[in-house]
């Protein structure tokens, strides 16, 4: 930060795992760039954790933002990390105070409010800053550079692959917040607009037409163990074997992100852990929710020029993701897990392998995205002070690749190719 410059004030509005992640970011590694000045969140532990580490006055914590957002704009920048469907009322409020937002993605749950979104941010003249984080990390912004470079020619397909992880499906997309579509959003917009954004910054031209197909298969009660209690931790005869007792992934292995996303606490207790699974949904068999999500999905996708891509999804895998990024002049391999990318050049016909070690490139649910997650806020300090961003995109970008996963879905569903002139010019009124 430059000499006498001031810190940059943010309000959040939601302080669960994204929120809070963001906000630890600005003050564990940007607390000479940001100050956060009120908090609010529904959840009392949530918000005490956030009013403690920033040292907020208790008139500037609040249990919902409708009061927050009705005080005079004090602040250059609202986060917004509620849940999916939560997001559109407070951004729409806080663009209309003149907030900019660094809004958690999905932006919303429906073609309808992104283009409402877009349109409400343009008028105002704020920037709206999504969370596709993936921009945000040396590993995809190595993979753009060497892309914009010309090394591998003209780029004809892309495989893209997103092991969501087994354990992860179970405990975000079937017991957890995200496995039924109507509290959340699907899955592939909610899990993977992350993707269907990366896909586009890499290639750099529009889609043109989409086709997906996917479905719940295995998550349901149809699969259940015979003899399975409703919970597990009521006695399951198969804990020992079963990759998902509730018991096993949430008392005895302590994965704090696993255990404060199911009681709903910072830093709980065993005790509280116990008795979320004796009373919520983190703690039943994970064949007897009430899931409704994908847990299995590919995705066909045409850009302009003729530059092809296939996206896999898919629970049943140990997590990552891996790209394959074929041209004119050579194709390149990668792992986001992986400290290396391989390219084979076709004119020299061998292999050269880029070291990427040193550099935050894990992709978990507990690796913050790659770096993504503190990439973006130092992307977020940079428009704030004036400085280009080669990963930044505006709103309107941001909203043209949600498409491709609302098209994507439709797809899905109709059994249809899919459109985007036709799908963006049906939503354009």
């Amino acid at each position: 930060m430059q000499q006498n410059q001031k810190k940059h004030k943010l309000i959040l509005i939601g302080a669960g795992g994204r929120g809070k992640t963001y906000t630890d970011v600005a003050r564990d590694h940007l607390s000479e760039d940001f100050e956060v000045v009120a908090v609010a969140e529904p959840i009392e532990s949530r918000r005490n954790y956030i009013k403690e580490k920033h040292g907020i006055p208790a008139d500037l914590c609040f249990d919902t933002w409708e009061p927050l957002l009705e005080m005079p704009k004090m602040a250059e920048v609202a986060i917004i990390a509620t849940m999916d469907r939560d997001h559109f009322a407070p951004a729409m409020k806080a663009i209309e105070k003149g907030y900019n937002l660094l809004l958690e993605k999905p932006a919303t749950p429906t073609p309808e409010e992104c283009i409402a979104l877009q349109k409400a941010a343009e008028k105002k003249g704020v920037f709206v800053l999504i969370c596709h984080v993936l921009r945000y990390t040396q590993f995809f912004m190595a993979l753009k550079q060497i892309i914009d470079s010309g090394r591998l020619g003209e780029i004809m397909n892309i495989q893209h692959l997103e092991e969501v992880g087994n354990t992860h499906q179970s405990h975000s997309f079937v017991r957890g917040n995200w496995g039924n579509s109507e509290r959340s959003s699907f899955m592939l917009l909610q899990k993977s607009c992350h993707d269907m954004d990366i896909l586009a910054w890499l290639i750099g031209k529009k889609c043109t037409r989409v086709q997906s197909f996917g479905s719940l298969q295995h998550f349901t009660r149809a699969n259940a163990p015979e003899g399975s209690p409703e919970r597990c931790i009521d006695g399951c005869p198969h804990a020992e074997k079963c990759p998902y007792d509730a018991v096993k992934l949430y008392l005895k292995k302590k994965t704090d992100w696993f255990r404060e996303a199911a009681t709903q606490k910072v830093a709980p207790t065993d005790a509280e852990v116990e008795e979320a699974l004796r009373t919520t949904q983190y703690g039943k068999c994970v064949y007897k929710c009430d899931n409704d999500v994908v847990d299995h999905q590919v995705v066909n996708v045409e850009f302009e020029g003729g530059v092809l891509v296939n996206f896999t999804m898919s629970a049943f895998s140990r997590g990552g993701r891996f790209i394959r990024i074929m041209g004119t002049k050579g194709e390149l391999t990668a792992n986001m897990s992986s400290p290396t990318i391989e390219i084979f050049d076709f004119e020299k016909h061998d292999r050269e392998y880029i070291d990427l070690k040193g550099l935050n490139t894990v992709d978990s649910i507990v690796g913050g995205h790659g770096g993504g997650d503190t990439g973006i806020m130092l992307a977020l300090r940079d428009m704030l002070n004036g400085v280009p961003n080669t990963s930044v995109c505006d709103i309107a970008e941001s909203c043209r690749n949600h498409m491709i996963a609302f098209a994507a879905e439709e797809s899905r569903l109709s059994g249809k190719v899919v459109s985007m002139a036709d799908f963006e010019a049906k939503y354009a009124e």
